[in-house]
Order: C-alpha cells, then structure tokens, then sequence
C-alpha cells in the first residue's frame, strides 16, 4: 500500500506546509510514498530515500524546487519525479547517490556544474523533460533518456563515462559548448535524436568506448558532426550529418561501421580517416564538401563501399602514408580532381565510375606511393582521365577513359601499367610518357584521338603489346626525343595521318598499320651555351701584366712570345 502526503504552502488540515516535512513523515513509516505538490515555489535541498514518488499536481512546471546555491535534489532509493523544476547552482542539481531515479517531464536548470549525476552502480531515467545549461552526467551507471531537450549546456550535454551504459533516445541537443554526447569508456546508443550548434564533435567516442548512432540528423556543428578517437568501436546508420567541419572523423585506432549516412555540405571533409584510424564505409553519400569528400591522411585505413560522391572539391584523396580500399564508388560534378594518392600512400579502387571531373585520378609521390585501379570508367575529364607524376606506381585494369583532353599520362620517374584498358574521343591524346616515366601497356585501345593515339617524348621508356590505335588525327603512335622501348604486335588503323612517327630507338616488332611509318631524327644534342660578355672598352679587376688587347678591330692576329720576352725581343 502506498502512502500518500500531500504539500501546499497554503496549509490545511492533513497538508504539509513544505516538502521536506512530507519526506520526514514519509521515511519515520518506511513505505512507499506518493507525495503530491501543489503549485508554488519551494526554496528547499531534497534528500529522498526509500521509495518515494514526488508529482507536481498542477502539471509539469507547476513545482519550483531549489536554492539560490547548491543541489535541488539527492536521492538514495527508489525515487520518481513527475513535473517539478529543479533549480541550483555550484552543485550537482540532482543527484542519484544509490538506487535508481526517474525524472518525467522534469526540467532541470543548472546554472553551472551539473545538472544531472548519476553516480556509479545508480540508474537514472529521463523522460520528456529538459536540461537547461548543465551536463548530464552518467559516471558507471546505467541510463534510459527518451524524448529530451539539452539546451546550452556549458560543457558536454550528456557524459557517458567510466563503464557506464545509456541509450539515448529521440532526443534533442543544441547549443552544447563541448559534446553533444560524448562517450569516453563506456558504452552508448544514440537513437532518433537531432544535434545541432555544438562547440565540438556533436556526438563522440573516445578511450576504447562503444558507440552506436543510428537515425540521427546532426547540423550546424564547429568541428565533427560523428568522432571515433582511441580504439573506440561501434557503428553509425542512416544519420544525416549537415553543414560540419567533418561529417565524420575516425583516428588513433578507432574502428566503426558506417552505413547508409549522409554527409552533406561538410566545410572541410565528409569522411576524414586520420593518424591509424579504420572504418568501413557502406553505402554512404557525401555531397558538396569544401575540401575532400573522403580523406585518408598520416596512416589511416578506411574501406568504403557503395559510396557516392556529388559535388564539392576533391573526391577521395589519399595522402601521408595512408591507405585505403575503394569499391563501388560513384564520383560527380567536381572542381578538382576525384581521385588523389599522394606521400607514400596506397590506394585501391574497384568498380568506379567518374563522370564530369576536371582530372579523375592523381598520383604524386616517391616510389611508395602506388594506386591499383580495377573495373573503371571515366568519362567527361577537363584534363586527364590519369596523371602519374614523381615516383609513383600506378597500375589500371580494364579501364576506359571517355571524352576528355588526356587520356592516361605518365611522367618524371613515375609508373604506369595498363592492362585491358580503353580510351575514347580525346581531344589531344590517348596515352603519353615523359620525362622518364615508363609505360607498360597489354591489350590498350584508343579511339578517336583529336591528335595522336600514344606518344613518346624526353627518355621515356614505353612496352606496348597487343593494342590498337584507330582513327587518330595526326599520328597513331609517336616517338619523340630520346623516348624509346618496344612497340609488338600493334595495329594502327584509319584514313589519315601517320600510322607510327619514331626516332629509330623504339622497336618495332609484328606492327600492322597501312598508314606511313615514319622514321625521323633525333633532336640534336645541343652543347652547352657560352656566356660571353661585351664590353665597350677592357675592364680590370686586378693588375695585369704581359697581355695584348685590341678592340674595335674587324680582325685581330694574336702571336705567343717566349717567356719573358716582349715583341721587340723576338728573334
């Protein structure tokens, strides 16, 4: 049977002026105990113990509880609140000591410090009910929030820490100074809730935390809309992530699973894999990034599947010894380049489309840097659909590049290896090496070169085998300079121009062509440039003895002479 007390400060018969008396009376007849409040404010510090339920009988809001310093409410037991607002300051607001509390359509305004504790081996409920300026904190306890409000917290609106375990539910935070949850050695579900304006990563996992977000939409944030830092696992679903620095962020060994997120508008990056951080990336779609969509930089590892990329800048970049496995992916609509491997990073992409880039894949690097590509196309590039440079190793298989200037370039020191690959309708040309950069191609095709089909130029060195070149403008195939290597069993059709222009170092094995075959000379080699300088008449810098000068002279007749002899000496 449980005891019930009323509180009004109005008084009456059997009506407990204040609500602390109410608790006295209730813990001298240990039962349970039902206490109705009427409306009012009541300048009082709650310790409740036992099993007690506190209820605004006016209705949420009614019920003002709290000091102007310290704590509105302490509770060791089994407590419920419905209604009241709990006010204080320099103090935890509320407390939960031992045993378990349930705050319903509470508010909680906590001017600083915390608004809510739940202390460790406690569970603490929040349901429909708002947490003004303080942070919740759940240090070792277990937490249920459902349907909240977490408005200008001065620090992190929700602290889940030190083993703690909490789903939070169809919530909303805003205007956080820090976190919006944060997560730090514990473990947390963040379902169905909206974040927004906060100081930092709207909601993260740090030191070997468990952090699941799934239905979220996160927007206007400062840093991180999701963070994974310090061997934190978990997993993120269908949240929508707007307008943050980075959508998501991953380092220091965090490994989450990513599925179905969208990250649009990201000032900086969409999905940022940093210094050993993993990940695995499932059908996402990151659009209009200011920076990379998704970057893997100073020892990441991400795998991405299924991912779509629109706008922005750069598509996916690879830099500073990272890595990365790319599979499924779809990039559009860019201003810079779409695929970017840099610094001694590896990459490799599978089952990629591009489509109206400027360039649609770079790499730059010492000899480290290499970028495998399989099952490729890329249609509509400004410039390049390939540009290999430095030391780079770059090996394409079954590629095809479509309407573009360039089609795959390889130069300085880099490589490039071609297999089953195309390139269709480009204005300027099909396949070139320079510098001394090597190429080796099996099986390629080029169609429709605006110039010419594959070109030789510096001391590149090209092997080429099995391929065609058909319906180049110019030239099928050029040798420039001193570029040189081997050409075998290659055909070159069309009806004009050259079939192969050569500087006689290349070797021409099985070539089948009906066009000219042209063999021209090599660029002489020419000696090095002597500086003269002119002078109007002789300049010294220092004395100087026995010399003979003429200027002005259309001729000039110089004669050696026998040491220490003059002119008028000689014999």
């Amino acid at each position: 049977m449980v005891a019930k007390y009323v509180v009004s400060p109005r008084g009456g018969r059997g009506v407990h002026p204040d609500i602390t008396s109410a608790l006295l009376a209730a813990a001298g007849r240990r039962r349970a105990a039902l206490i109705e409040i009427a409306p009012g404010r009541y300048e009082e510090a709650l310790t409740v113990r036992g099993e007690v339920r506190l209820v605004a009988s006016g209705g949420p809001g009614s019920v003002v509880v709290g000091r102007a310093r310290g704590p509105a409410l302490d509770t060791y037991g089994t407590v419920g609140v419905d209604g009241l607002v709990l006010i204080g300051r320099d103090a935890d607001v509320v407390g939960c000591h031992a045993g378990t509390l349930t705050l319903e359509r509470a508010e909680i305004r906590a001017y600083s410090g915390i608004g809510v504790h739940a202390r460790p081996n406690t569970s603490v409920t929040l349901r429909d009910s708002v947490v003004l300026h303080g942070r919740t904190l759940f240090s070792g306890a277990r937490g249920l929030v459902e349907r909240c409000r977490f408005t200008d917290a001065v620090d992190n609106a929700i602290a889940v820490i030190e083993g703690a375990d909490v789903t939070v539910r169809d919530s909303r935070v805003e205007g956080s100074r820090i976190h919006g949850v944060r997560v730090s050695g514990a473990r947390a579900e963040v379902t169905g809730c909206e974040l927004t304006g906060t100081g930092l990563a709207a909601v993260i996992a740090d030191t070997q935390a468990e952090l699941t977000v799934s239905g979220c939409a996160i927007d206007a944030v400062h840093a991180e809309g999701i963070g994974f830092i310090e061997q934190s696992r978990g997993s993120v679903d269908s949240t929508r992530v707007t307008d943050a620095q980075h959508g998501i962020a991953v380092a220091s060994g965090a490994d989450p699973v990513v599925r179905g997120c969208t990250f649009a508008r990201c000032r900086d990056t969409g999905i940022n894999v940093r210094a050993s951080g993993r990940g695995r990336f499932e059908e996402c779609e990151v659009s209009e990034a200011g920076n990379a969509a998704v970057f893997s930089t100073e020892g990441g590892s991400p795998e991405v599947h299924g991912c779509r990329i629109s706008g922005g800048n750069v598509g996916i970049a690879v830099t500073e010894a990272a890595r990365g496995r790319f599979t499924r992916v779809v990039i559009e609509d860019l201003t810079s380049v779409a695929l970017r491997v840099r610094d001694g990073s590896n990459a490799v992409f599978e089952h990629v489309r591009v489509e109206r880039c400027p360039s649609h894949l770079e790499t730059l690097g010492n000899g480290g840097t290499t970028a495998d590509i399989t099952d490729a196309v890329f249609r509509d590039f400004d410039m390049s659909a390939a540009e290999v440079l430095g030391q780079s190793r770059v090996r394409l298989r079954n590629v095809s590049a479509e309407r573009g200037t360039l089609g795959f370039g390889v130069g300085e020191q880099a490589q490039l290896h071609l297999h089953d690959c195309t390139v269709k309708a480009v204005s300027r040309c099909g396949v070139i090496a320079f510098g001394k950069g090597r190429l080796v191609a099996r099986n390629l095709t080029v169609t429709g070169s605006g110039t010419l089909g594959l070109g030789g130029s510096d001391s590149a060195h090209l092997d080429v085998a099995d391929s065609e070149f058909t319906d180049c403008a110019v030239v099928g195939v050029s040798f420039g300079g001193r570029s040189g290597g081997r050409l075998a069993d290659c055909s070159v059709k069309g009806t004009r121009g050259d079939g192969v222009r050569h500087n006689g170092l290349v070797e021409l094995v099985s070539l089948r062509t009906s066009l000219p075959v042209v063999e021209q000379d090599t660029e002489p080699v020419v000696p090095p440039q002597t500086i003269v300088n002119n002078f109007n008449a002789p300049v010294f810098n220092a004395e100087v003895h026995g010399v003979q000068l003429a200027w002005n002279n259309n001729e000039a007749v110089q004669q050696q002479t026998g040491e220490g002899e003059t002119p008028d000496e000689r014999p």
